[in-house]
């Protein structure tokens, strides 16, 4: 990732999903658990997430620099930069900084049309959206995009 506009993409996204630039587990929330389940339950058996079992939201939450999410994601990026089936047996090994680092950088890469499209736009709120799926830490990212802008002019 050489381009500008991508390692400021990556910065961003790393600001506005752990805020100390460190990979982290997912917080639970009322949008992974429900009042009375189990953490993540509301996970659990999310076909779009690749989820298929009691337990798999626990398993498959949200972690590293992009909160990797779901059993599919974690085959995939797994497999993506090297590991085989490791990141998926051991997931937590996505917390680490080589292995989050990697996975944040070939996801950005497997959207880097559709993110480069957005940021010419003006549109950070769609960049977002496609790293996120939603508009979590959308203030933050906006922030951290221009102060890096800024910086580089």
């Amino acid at each position: 990732m050489t381009d500008k506009k991508m390692v400021l993409m990556a910065l961003a996204t790393i600001r506005a999903e752990t805020a100390g630039f460190v990979p982290l587990s997912e917080f639970k929330s009322k949008y992974n658990t429900s009042p009375s389940g189990p953490p993540y339950n509301l996970y659990d058996f999310r076909k779009d997430l690749g989820n298929n079992a009691k337990g798999d939201g626990d398993r498959f939450k949200g972690r590293g620099f992009i909160q990797l999410t779901g059993r599919f994601n974690y085959q995939k990026y797994g497999k993506a930069i090297g590991l085989g089936d490791e990141l998926a047996n051991n997931p937590d090994r996505a917390n680490e900084p080589a292995i989050a680092a990697k996975i944040l950088a070939k996801f950005l890469k497997d959207k880097e049309r559709a993110i480069k499209e957005a940021l010419l736009d003006g549109s950070f709120a769609t960049a977002r959206r496609l790293v996120n799926g939603g508009r979590h830490g959308l203030q933050e990212f906006i922030a951290a995009y221009q102060i890096g802008e800024t910086l580089l002019a």
